[in-house]
């Protein structure tokens, strides 16, 4: 993809606050309030789902983003091949830089242990942790997608024995919490493309909507002549689930 449990994520004064689009363009409950710190002033945390452990992205992290990109079955739908160390390590210095654009927002690699099943929990620290992916939410950014840093890119990538254990949508939820109740911003949204029913499903599962298909701007590969889609959730929209996530508690 360019592509549940109460979630943790540190406030703008460092306290703890209990709660498939942006590689493809880097390449070419009860409403909660908006923290009083201003937008810009958020740093990026540390989250915590109930299974995994997401720490920001660094450069000690390349090795293994060589690894989750060396499977061409997690790329099947972002390029359909593996990719060479060489072309990871140019990934990894846009994602770096897109991490600088807005406070709070960038890219985060995910740790589980237990291989993620549901009984698992996440581990005190990535070292005691198995990778499980990288988890994605930039700001919005390239020809396909809006320039305005209230708007967040959502995506992730998992490596593949961490499939089919609902850890993508656990760890949108927990981004998605904290674009709109610690960073701020205005709408999310994420892009995929529309032959890739399992991201769609994510997607739509976490309640984002469908906007519109759009053409591809990838080199073409089977999938890519239907198109790319693009979903999204609004502050609004994410307000009203939370407000609905409540009254059935």
């Amino acid at each position: 993809m360019r592509r549940p449990g109460l979630l943790s994520v540190a406030g703008c004064d460092g306290r703890r606050d209990p709660v498939a689009g942006s590689e493809r363009a880097a390449a070419k409950g009860v409403a909660l309030p908006v923290p009083a710190c201003d937008r810009g002033q958020v740093p990026q945390p540390v989250l915590r789902t109930a299974r995994l452990l997401l720490v920001p992205l660094a450069d000690r992290h390349l090795d293994l983003e060589i690894q989750l990109d060396s499977d061409p079955e997690v790329l099947r739908y972002l390029g359909g091949r593996a990719r060479s160390a060489t072309e990871v390590a140019e990934s990894h210095a846009r994602r770096m830089a897109l991490t600088g654009r807005v406070d709070g927002l960038g890219f985060w690699m995910a740790f589980g242990s237990g291989s993620g099943t549901r009984d698992s929990a996440p581990p005190t620290s990535e070292e005691e942790g198995e990778f499980a992916g990288l988890m994605m939410l930039p700001p919005a950014h390239g020809p396909d997608q809006p320039d305005d840093p209230a708007v967040s890119d959502l995506g992730y990538r998992l490596v593949r024995r961490y499939w089919r254990q609902g850890l993508a949508s656990e760890a949108s939820r927990t981004l998605l919490r904290h674009a709109f109740a610690t960073v701020g911003q205005n709408r999310v949204i994420a892009q995929t493309m529309s032959v890739n029913t399992a991201s769609r499903h994510v997607l739509q599962a976490i309640g984002m909507r469908y906007v519109r298909t759009f053409p591809s701007s990838e080199v073409p590969f089977p999938g890519t002549e239907l198109g790319e889609v693009e979903y999204e959730m609004t502050r609004g929209m994410w307000q009203a689930l939370r407000e609905r996530e409540g009254a059935a508690t």
